[in-house]
């Protein structure tokens, strides 16, 4: 669409002359009047008009085309051409910025304006899922504290949140053990979070990827997933790992006498869903047969559901005293904020990342930088 201008003594003979040079299909766009525009000193009215043409439109080109008549004998003397495209884009990059720095929360007690400087990680923010009251928190205190030579930087303004980030993730660094020590753990959670597949990577990691290459034993309770214990078997095989199955609550001990030498036994459980507390208070009977064993219970959890879910799952299964969590499925979601929120809020240490289905190689020892960076690209990387 072209817009074009024509002058006139009266506001009627500018409209003229656009009618005489664009026909009846022109639309007006504006007219006011321009004092003392030519040197005879009379005051003068430009009238504005746009017209559509099919081949700029193809273009996607707006101009401006400005046509000054002599008064006596109408002939054009002035004819100039603006091109309004770039001004228009600019306008529109304005537009979204300001959109993107309006705080929107569910809820209303929060007001708080995104600075310009802050627009692209606040976008992250939200784009990864993370709690909104806690993002509010880190917002408000960053504008604040921030100091301003660092605020035009935005290499320094990312650095910034990256540090805020590592101190609120809870990482439970890896320890090996010393040669007679001995360490058990039980795995839990949901059906389908990856618990049998992260034991076997886990018992693999520690039998022989480890430079001290530990003996390494499983246990499985679950007899209730077509399957399962064949699963496990299968891995044990391959590993050349023992393989203890317990059906009863009372026969674990039993078992845990079994595997006496081994350094690391791993407990697979059978899973349920979080609303199922029958068969979690199963897992609580198993637990209490044992209890006067040092046993580390691991909440394994999948990366790809949002934060409610997770807190549902973590308020059903912490009766079973939960002192670590796993994450599962990083590969199979781009938002990353919900575990970081999650794991801030109930303040549980992360081991272990598995980032996909590959044994024993889809493992990641939990190290907040990782998670960041997962984070910050909305993608995880296999290192």
């Amino acid at each position: 669409m072209n817009m074009l201008s024509f002058l006139g003594e009266t506001p009627t003979i500018a409209l003229q002359n656009a009618q005489k040079e664009c026909g009846e299909n022109a639309y007006v766009i504006s007219t006011k009047k321009i004092s003392d525009a030519f040197e005879n000193g009379k005051n003068m009215y430009e009238v504005i008009v746009a017209i559509e043409n099919e081949n700029e439109r193809k273009e996607q080109s707006f101009k401006r085309k400005i046509v000054a008549k002599d008064l006596k004998n109408g002939t054009q003397v002035k004819a100039q051409f603006y091109d309004f495209r770039e001004e228009i884009l600019k306008m529109q990059d304005a537009i979204q910025q300001v959109q993107k720095s309006i705080w929107d929360p569910k809820s209303q007690l929060y007001d708080l304006t995104i600075p310009p400087e802050f627009v692209d990680i606040y976008s992250l923010f939200e784009q990864n899922e993370f709690d909104q009251e806690m993002t509010y928190t880190i917002m408000k205190k960053t504008i604040r504290q921030l100091p301003l030579a660092m605020k035009s930087n935005s290499k320094k303004i990312n650095d910034f949140f990256k540090l805020i980030l590592r101190r609120i993730i809870p990482i439970k660094h890896e320890e090996p053990l010393r040669k007679h020590q001995r360490k058990i753990v039980m795995m839990v959670g949901p059906t389908g979070v990856g618990k049998t597949t992260t034991i076997a990577k886990l018992a693999a990691r520690y039998a022989y990827k480890m430079s001290a290459n530990y003996k390494v034993g499983i246990v499985t309770l679950d007899s209730f997933r077509v399957g399962a214990i064949e699963q496990l078997q299968a891995y044990t095989n391959i590993m050349r790992l023992p393989l203890e199955v317990v059906k009863k609550p009372e026969d674990l001990i039993e078992a845990l006498l079994r595997l006496k030498d081994c350094n690391y036994i791993f407990i697979d459980t059978a899973g349920s869903s979080q609303y199922d507390v029958d068969k979690i208070e199963l897992i609580n009977e198993y637990q209490i047969k044992v209890d006067e064993l040092p046993i580390e219970k691991t909440l394994v959890l999948p990366a790809n559901v949002k934060q409610s879910d997770l807190q549902e799952i973590y308020a059903n299964y912490s009766r079973l005293n939960i002192n670590y969590l796993t994450f599962t499925k990083l590969d199979e979601t781009r938002s990353f904020g919900n575990l970081i929120s999650f794991a801030h809020k109930t303040k549980k240490s992360i081991t272990y990342f598995s980032i996909g289905q590959n044994v024993p190689d889809d493992l990641i020892v939990a190290d907040s930088s990782f998670l960041i960076n997962c984070f910050m690209n909305r993608n995880c990387q296999r290192v």
